[in-house]
């Protein structure tokens, strides 16, 4: 099973991420981690990463898909990925029904978690203490959150007319997020 979980910075995609990985037996495609793993190795891309997340930009569409391509064609992961924060633009998107669709795959279900501003600033605020995340600043986190939206608005619009997609408020609390998410897995 392939899912594509998302929402704005700090809508509860990792945690609910981690949910299925473990329910499903499946593995977390996290685009977060997989940027964060490049700063730690202070790759050239790592470097382009850091000085874009501190300015609050997104990381270019190219940077993120080659680093998904290596894992979607990945044959251990095939029809076991979640898809964490994934794609988060219109190109994006669209390559991943490219990449899949090359492999043989398909996605089973898309979930968005809807979030307002205030919620994601409190669960950021705390987020940043618990585990000192250097992009999680108030600046930061509003200029994050108000890109994210105005560039996921067209990736909402064009996954929200697939039969497979399901909007949670993502306001809830993670245990009522996770009971509603399983209503929509049959496993």
């Amino acid at each position: 099973m392939n899912i594509i979980l998302f929402g704005p910075p700090g809508a509860g995609k990792g945690t609910q991420s981690k949910y299925l990985v473990n329910k499903l037996k499946a593995f977390q495609i996290s685009t977060g981690d997989l940027l964060r793993e490049e700063i730690k190795k202070n790759s050239d891309i790592g470097k382009i990463i850091i000085n874009d997340m501190t300015d609050g930009k997104f990381i270019s569409d190219d940077i993120v898909n080659k680093l998904i391509e290596k894992l979607v064609f990945d044959p251990q992961k095939k029809n076991k990925l979640i898809f964490d924060g994934y794609p988060r633009s219109l190109s994006q998107a669209k390559n991943l029904e490219f990449l899949l669709k090359n492999s043989n795959q398909s996605i089973d279900l898309i979930l968005f978690l809807n979030v307002d501003k205030e919620t994601i600033l409190k669960r950021l605020e705390k987020r940043k203490i618990l585990e000192n995340r250097s992009d999680d600043n108030s600046e930061t986190i509003v200029r994050r959150y108000e890109k994210y939206m105005e560039t996921t608005k067209p990736v909402l619009n064009y996954y929200s007319k697939n039969p497979n997609f399901q909007e949670i408020d993502g306001g809830l609390e993670i245990e009522e997020i996770t009971r509603k998410i399983d209503t929509f897995i049959n496993v």
